[in-house]
């Protein structure tokens, strides 16, 4: 499993997908653990240098983002790992550029980020339900290409993944919530009332890809019905693309702190 087999290198045609690879669970246990060990090296290597990442996930309702990044928050030091889960803008934020709430989100140096659901409300919800004019939203295209050119000149390391389920498997996963009195919180009227226009969020979907999967932003399109398989190619994405060109051999103690130590602590004999 790579990273580059999931890249989007023109628009997807979302009802034409139709390989939805399965993993085991106890494959899925297996492959995951050397993942878990390279991203904590990664997450190491970043503290102490101008490294930074913005890790973008986006997806349809039920189709898993909220489990990928818990099982980030398992893996990594809360120290140097955020998660900014978005909704909708404030009362404030809407007198504002929409982009203006993420700029004050984006990480310090060290830092890795994540977004659950971001700026790509503007072209995906906000353009469905009409809370953006069309004018608004087809500028947004420009907007966000200019916004994420910007962020990867300045050296953040940019993952932009979407997880994508089928109609069927949406169903399947909403009627496991409403059964299920420790899944029933995730379910909202907005879940049920976005179903109703899956047609209109596809082609939504579609335009997005097509229009910012830009050379220095690719999206990661990961067929998601089997969640240890969707979990598994997240967590590749993320290593393979915040880890690249990184050393990840731990760093020797710095001279003053080795010297300091040596005075402390004795070498056994």
């Amino acid at each position: 499993m790579k990273a580059e087999d999931f890249i989007v290198a023109k628009r997807p045609r979302l009802d034409e997908v139709s390989n939805f690879p399965k993993v085991a669970i106890a494959d899925y246990e297996r492959l995951l653990n050397p993942m878990k060990d390279t991203l904590q090296l990664v997450q190491q290597a970043y503290l102490g240098r101008t490294e930074r990442a913005v890790v973008v996930l986006e997806g349809w309702d039920t189709a898993g983002k909220g489990g990928v990044v818990r099982r980030l928050g398992w893996v990594l030091d809360p120290r140097s790992f955020k998660v900014h889960p978005i909704s909708a803008p404030s009362p404030r934020e809407r007198t504002q550029h929409y982009l203006q709430r993420f700029w004050e989100k984006l990480p310090s140096q060290g830092q890795i980020v994540v977004f659950d659901r971001s700026w790509y409300g503007r072209v995906l919800v906000e353009r469905v339900e009409e809370l953006a004019a069309a004018n608004e939203w087809k500028r947004a295209y420009r907007e966000i290409n200019e916004f994420e050119r910007t962020l990867v000149a300045d050296g953040i390391r940019l993952v932009k993944i979407f997880l994508h389920i089928t109609p069927d498997e949406q169903i399947r996963r909403f009627k496991d919530r409403l059964t299920n009195p420790r899944k029933r919180w995730k379910l909202s009227y907005e879940d049920f009332r976005n179903r109703d226009r899956w047609r209109d969020y596809e082609v939504a979907i579609e335009d997005m890809m097509e229009q910012t999967s830009a050379k220095h932003s690719r999206w990661y399109l990961v067929p998601a019905n089997n969640k240890p398989f969707a979990r598994l190619a997240a967590f590749s994405i993320v290593t393979d693309r915040l880890g690249e060109g990184v050393p990840l051999e731990p760093r020797p103690l710095d001279p003053k702190t080795a010297k300091a130590a040596s005075r402390l602590v004795r070498p056994q004999r």
